[in-house]
């Protein structure tokens, strides 16, 4: 199961790259052996490529490939002015007007309070719809006051921001548990033996024209 992250925010170091991190690496500890993660932030591609739509750059057809081949995408974002980033904006406006038809879709976003929460679900949500997302497995929402800056690891979270991102993880632990390509059937099942067809001898006299 291929998993990619896609980052929205502008800067290197930031509370919705450190959420988006936190929360891979709960992913990880829980089903590292059946995942494929990956990482991508949007702004590592080059910056003219992207505002001018510019298909024939190299990196930027290897960004929107990794997420046409991912079965879940995460995407984390920071809200700015009741709304997810414009950068995020700019990279979602590249992909394919079906380029999340078949995933499902795990949405991370901070802000300075809690007033700005409901910008995924009238800002990002539809944008997501839009290009074919019908599963938004879970939403966390962590205001500053919830990702306090830490010395050592840059920020922190708080028991609340772990359970919800401990809920989303588990959310998506189910769905890859009933998965069927990954619990593969028993050879008995997985092969079917060629059986002749069972041979009808007709009454004296009958015959069949085609």
């Amino acid at each position: 199961m291929k998993i990619i992250g896609l980052s929205g925010s502008p800067t290197a170091v930031s509370r919705s790259g450190w959420l988006l991190q936190r929360f891979q690496d709960l992913l990880t500890a829980q089903d590292g052996p059946l995942l494929q993660l990956d990482s991508l932030r949007a702004r590592d591609l080059p910056a003219q490529a992207l505002l001018h739509a510019d298909f024939s750059d190299i990196t930027l057809q290897d960004a929107l490939a990794r997420v046409a081949a991912a079965d879940i995408v995460v995407i984390s974002t920071p809200i700015y002015k009741a709304a997810y980033s414009g950068l995020l904006k700019v990279f979602l406006d590249l992909l394919p007007q079906d380029g999340l038809r078949g995933k499902a879709v795990v949405v991370l976003a901070t802000g300075g309070s809690s007033a700005h929460l409901l910008a995924v679900d009238y800002a990002l949500k539809p944008v997501l719809s839009a290009l074919g997302a019908r599963e938004i497995v879970d939403t966390v929402y962590a205001t500053d006051a919830q990702l306090p800056r830490h010395e050592a690891h840059g920020y922190a979270s708080t028991p609340d921001i772990d359970e919800r991102l401990a809920r989303a993880a588990g959310h998506l632990h189910r769905r890859l548990a009933a998965v069927p390509s990954l619990h593969p059937l028993p050879a008995t099942l997985n092969s079917f033996p060629k059986q002749s067809a069972p041979q009808h001898p007709l009454p004296a006299g009958v015959r069949i024209s085609a």
